[in-house]
């Protein structure tokens, strides 16, 4: 049995194009950082609790204070969860809004003129002109 391996230059491309979508989504569009987040938050509070000295438990007011800045911290968390959600709602807009209209499109060093013939939707949507997809960041004008 012959198996051909190879693939052709579309192919390429668009694994190249779905490698960096992933990597995307991986991160979620964000930096990696050294700030706490809700997880590490309860993961300390929960060993302070269960090392704390039982002759002398914490006091109301601190327990207090600090479920009431999980709580802040935990609702931060979802409202950026939802304005990325919305975020990739209005990019798959915009590109939607780009088919059959000429851009110009920044590839490297070099600026692509073309038609979008088709967009791809998601969370970070691609836009296919002259046989090639782009990222929607890379586009840097539309016209009719």
């Amino acid at each position: 049995m012959d198996m051909n391996f190879t693939m052709s230059a579309q192919e390429l491309q668009l694994a190249a194009i779905e490698a960096d979508r992933f990597n995307k989504q991986l991160f979620d569009g964000k930096k990696i950082t050294q700030e706490m987040g809700k997880d590490e938050f309860l993961k300390i509070l929960i060993t302070q609790l269960q090392n704390q000295d039982p002759t002398s438990p914490m006091e109301d007011k601190e327990f207090i204070a600090q479920m009431a800045q999980f709580s802040t911290l935990e609702q931060m968390t979802n409202m950026v969860q939802n304005f990325s959600a919305l975020s990739g709602v209005l990019k798959s807009s915009e590109a939607q809004a780009m088919i059959g209209k000429n851009v110009s499109v920044a590839d490297g060093d070099k600026l692509v003129t073309g038609t979008v013939n088709q967009v791809v939707r998601g969370d970070f949507p691609l836009i296919l002109v002259n046989g090639k997809y782009y990222d929607l960041d890379q586009v840097l004008s539309v016209n009719e």
